[in-house]
C-alpha cells in the first residue's frame, strides 16, 4: 500500500512538472479583447441648462462640467454662469482642474479659476474636493485664492430622490464665503449668499432629462448691505425649466 501511494505521488509530481513546462493555453477565439487597466474616457455633463422666470429680468443659467482621464487621474473642466434674457451676463466663470482619486468616492481637485463676470475679472488658484458623502449626497467644495491674496470658498450639495426609475426629485443647497470684502465686485465679507432649489426631472433616456423646479436665493451679510445700497433686491424667487444632458 505504501508503495502504491509513493508511486501515485511520484506520478502527480511528474505530471505537474510537465504541465509547467508547456506554454499557457490561449483563450478561445470567441472571447473578447482583454480590458485595459487604465483606459482614458471623456465625459460631459450639462447639469443645468435652464430658464428662470422671476421678478424683474428673467435669467438664463448654465452649470456644465466634464473631464477626460482614467480612474485615478483626470483633467476636469467646470463652468457656471447667469445672464439676463436678452441682456448682460451677470456671472460667468470657468475652472481647469487636475483631479486625483483619493478614496473610492472622492476626488481631490487643484487648478485655476477665471471669472469674467462680475467685473472686474479675476483669476484664482483653486483647491477642493468633489464626490459622494455618506447616504449618497453629492458634494462639491472648493477654496480659492485670487491674485490679490484674497480667499473665498464655495460649497454645493445635492441629493437625488428616485420617485420612480425615471422621475427624480433633486434638492440643492449652495453657498459662498469671502474672507475679505470686495466692494468693487459687490461682495461683502463673510457668507455672501444662500441658494435653495428643488428640481423635478424626468429621464426620457438616462442621458436626457427635462426638468421643472423652483429656486430661492438670498444675499447675506455685507453682500446684502451692498445690494440694498445699490437698490437691488436681496431675496429672489424663481420658477425654472431646463434640461439635463450627459454623454
Amino acid at each position: 500500500m505504501k508503495a502504491l501511494a509513493a508511486a501515485l505521488a511520484t506520478l502527480l509530481f511528474a505530471a505537474s512538472a510537465a504541465a509547467q513546462e508547456k506554454p499557457f493555453p490561449l483563450p478561445p477565439r470567441e472571447w473578447g479583447e482583454p480590458v485595459m487597466d487604465q483606459p482614458v474616457f471623456p465625459f460631459l455633463l450639462l447639469d443645468r441648462i435652464e430658464r428662470r422666470w422671476q421678478k424683474g429680468n428673467d435669467l438664463r443659467v448654465w452649470d456644465v462640467q466634464g473631464w477626460v482621464g482614467g480612474d485615478y487621474n483626470k483633467l476636469w473642466l467646470k463652468s457656471e454662469g447667469k445672464d439676463e434674457a436678452g441682456g448682460r451676463t451677470g456671472q460667468a466663470d470657468i475652472e481647469a482642474l487636475y483631479a486625483r482619486l483619493i478614496s473610492p468616492f472622492w476626488y481631490l481637485q487643484a487648478g485655476v479659476r477665471y471669472e469674467e463676470r462680475p467685473s472686474p475679472s479675476r483669476t484664482s488658484l483653486a483647491l477642493g474636493v468633489q464626490g459622494l458623502a455618506p447616504y449618497w449626497f453629492k458634494v462639491d467644495a472648493t477654496l480659492y485664492l485670487n491674485e490679490k491674496g484674497k480667499a473665498s470658498a464655495r460649497f454645493e450639495a445635492e441629493y437625488d430622490f428616485l420617485l420612480t426609475q425615471r422621475l427624480i426629485l433633486q434638492p440643492l443647497l449652495e453657498t459662498s464665503f469671502a474672507a475679505s470684502a470686495e466692494p468693487e465686485r459687490s461682495v461683502g465679507r463673510g457668507f455672501n449668499d444662500l441658494e435653495l432649489a428643488l428640481r423635478l426631472r424626468y429621464e426620457i433616456r438616462r442621458q436626457f432629462a427635462p426638468y421643472i423646479g423652483v429656486t430661492w436665493s438670498r444675499k447675506l451679510g455685507g453682500t446684502a448691505d451692498l445690494a440694498r445700497a445699490a437698490g437691488e433686491d436681496v431675496t429672489e424667487r424663481a420658477i425654472v425649466a431646463g434640461v439635463r444632458i450627459w454623454f
